[in-house]
């Protein structure tokens, strides 16, 4: 099924991503990583080496301007744009692949709308891995053209997102590749791999912040984060369990309106309600696959949710570009505004407190 049998969307999702490595140690490893004649092991090894050079440890910076305009005492902006294809989505693509190429898969494959098909293609190719992406045949994204150069084999399906994943969990099955699709037997490792943003907070900080503010679809990272800092606090590492907050597009996520609604799990929204623009897109959807993980973590950290119009997020993408000098993509900034929305209203204590921007424009 080919794109021009649909109306497109044009969206604004393709965040940039980062150079290829360049250095001849990272392409000795690439090149064992993906040699499939090579030793189980070596490439194992090599691909760690590949993960513990390209994917997190990202950025942890003040922000003080944005402190001074806002009256905070500190405020921290975690900048996930810093992985390879320029959003957090590299951490669970790279460890889903890692684990692939573990259990002796030959093929992954997974539904997007453009930045986790990017993420995923890339890990794939640097593993000597098979790439199968699902995306809604209305989806335009100038993201396709680098899964094409990754070798990414590209499904257009009808429908929408949700009916991608269902398409794409389907093929995993039928054909044996590994599902990389969320809300599967791989959430436990995407929750992993996103607890490791925790982790770094802490070690930048040596402690966890008051309030850690997360954009949210799914609802996977926001999930991860809480894990991750639960099981700090659980170690004695960090006196306290920070808030946690979920922001998203203007009643287009179920995870946000079902805090909204104060409900105490995460309801489905009406697929119709819903409609992407080239702003919200990496935001919306009627289901959210890891939304109840989610939505507790909110609940039990005593965090609160909220949404932005795209005005807003474009607003605040052009303030952080700016101010601090960061290009983000527009739908990173739902964090952001949530935090800032509450602070206007009801002051905060002063205290640290970090924002998670997953994405560069």
């Amino acid at each position: 099924m080919t794109s021009e049998e649909f109306p497109l969307t044009p969206l604004l999702d393709g965040a940039a991503g980062t150079v290829r490595p360049e250095s001849d140690e990272l392409r000795a490893c690439m090149e064992v990583a993906a040699d499939s004649s090579a030793p189980l092991e070596d490439r194992l090894s090599a691909y760690d080496d590949l993960i513990a050079a390209e994917v997190g440890d990202t950025p942890l910076t003040r922000s003080r301007n944005l402190e001074r305009e806002n009256g905070f005492r500190q405020l921290y902006l975690k900048f996930e744009g810093a992985n390879p294809t320029g959003t957090h989505k590299d951490r669970i693509a790279f460890a889903q692949v890692y684990d692939a190429l573990r259990r002796g898969f030959d093929t992954v494959t997974v539904a997007t709308c453009g930045n986790f098909g990017t993420a995923l293609s890339f890990a794939a190719s640097l593993a000597g891995i098979r790439c199968v992406i699902c995306i809604p045949g209305t989806y335009r994204t100038r993201r396709l053209e680098e899964m094409a150069s990754y070798n990414a084999e590209i499904r257009r399906t009808e429908g929408d997102y949700e009916a991608a994943v269902v398409i794409s969990q389907e093929v995993a099955e039928r054909e044996e590749f590994y599902d990389a699709n969320p809300g599967g037997a791989n959430t436990p490792l995407q929750l992993l791999a996103y607890a490791e943003i925790a982790n770094e907070i802490y070690d930048d900080l040596r402690d966890a912040p008051a309030a850690v503010a997360v954009p949210v679809s799914n609802g996977t990272c926001l999930a991860g984060i809480h894990r991750g800092f639960a099981t700090l606090y659980r170690r004695g590492r960090t006196s306290r369990m920070p808030k946690l907050l979920a922001g998203s597009s203007h009643g287009k996520n179920p995870i946000v309106q079902s805090y909204l609604k104060g409900l105490n799990h995460c309801q489905d929204l009406d697929p119709a309600s819903v409609r992407e623009t080239p702003v919200n897109e990496p935001l919306i959807n009627w289901h959210s696959y890891d939304g109840e993980l989610a939505l507790r973590a909110v609940q039990e950290t005593d965090g609160w949710a909220g949404d932005a119009s795209d005005r807003e997020m474009l607003r605040q993408a052009k303030a952080l570009r700016e101010k601090e000098g960061l290009s983000v993509l527009p739908a990173s900034t739902v964090g952001l505004s949530v935090l800032l929305g509450r602070h206007r209203t009801d002051p905060l204590p002063g205290d640290r407190y970090v924002v998670v921007l997953t994405g560069r424009r």
